[in-house]
């Protein structure tokens, strides 16, 4: 019993101890003997800019396209050669004038990188092969400015390069080649070249004509348009719709300007205005009649 009072007593003496230690009045600090240190932590530098969406998109890159069928010579019962204008003026086409990545743009950089070959204008049969200089001679021209040094008055001839706008091509020019191939019973469609037509301007910016800056020969391109995304206007931005599937799928304005014939003449050589439209519509026509009338008769 006595021991038990003890350790009683000893827990009471220890415990009131404690809470007079914890009654004492704090101490106080000075602030200004306190020094503050902040610590500001940088971002991390990892070299990549921002990503501006929600997740990097590879897929389009990875694409690959498929080889067209083959076809033999004897399988070809009808062929009619055709070309046409797609003009990136039509609401349709504006795909083709998208600001960030403008249809030309994608051509000019494949071309003048030496990733998609070229070939001259001087015919549309894809004979003459143009240089990696060619192209970008092409692409941009050279001037020779005189300017004024504000401080000692003195002339200075400078030489500036400057890049052709890509707004001022409006127009595409298309090769295609019309057949019914007898082994499938189909009327098919291949496009052979694409050629970018250019506004040539005086110095007062006064256009004067539309010229052909060179072809590009449509089979080749296919794996970059495959590779290479549309702006798609239905209000997805996130479909995957490539450059190749837009021309697969016919999914752009055009009209015919020429079609194969034996005085390789073009419409406008012999018809102009609205009857030049009319005779669009009417080779047009023609090839859809074509293969009707072969399941008709």
């Amino acid at each position: 019993m006595q021991t038990f009072i003890k350790w009683t007593c000893l827990c009471l003496l220890l415990f009131t101890t404690g809470t007079v230690a914890l009654a004492q009045d704090p101490i106080e600090i000075d602030p200004d003997e306190v020094e503050v240190k902040t610590e500001v932590s940088e971002p991390e530098d990892t070299g990549e800019a921002p990503l501006d969406d929600v997740v990097k998109k590879e897929v389009m890159m990875e694409r690959r396209v498929l080889a067209y069928q083959p076809i033999r010579e004897s399988d070809i019962f009808w062929e009619k050669r055709v070309w046409r204008i797609i003009d990136v003026r039509e609401k349709m086409n504006l795909p083709f004038a998208y600001p960030e990545a403008p249809f030309f743009k994608i051509l000019s950089d494949a071309a003048s990188k030496g990733e998609m070959p070229v070939y001259s204008v001087d015919d549309d049969k894809f004979t003459k092969r143009l240089s990696t200089d060619d192209v970008l001679s092409m692409l941009s021209k050279t001037d020779t400015i005189v300017t004024f040094d504000p401080e000692t008055y003195e002339e200075k001839v400078q030489i500036v390069r400057n890049d052709i706008n890509w707004a001022d091509v409006k127009r595409f020019r298309v090769k295609e080649i019309w057949f019914f191939d007898k082994e499938t019973s189909t009327m098919q469609v291949r496009i052979l070249g694409i050629a970018p037509l250019i506004d040539v301007k005086d110095s007062e910016g006064n256009f004067r004509y539309e010229k052909a800056m060179f072809w590009v020969y449509y089979p080749q391109a296919r794996e970059l348009f495959a590779r290479s995304r549309v702006f798609t206007m239905g209000g997805n931005t996130n479909a995957t719709i490539s450059w190749e599937d837009l021309f697969e799928m016919r999914h752009f304005a055009s009209f015919i300007i020429k079609e194969s014939n034996v005085y390789d003449r073009r419409i406008e050589d012999y018809a102009r205005g609205v009857d030049a439209l009319w005779e669009s519509d009417k080779i047009k026509n023609n090839i859809f009649n074509f293969e009707h009338d072969l399941w008709q008769y």
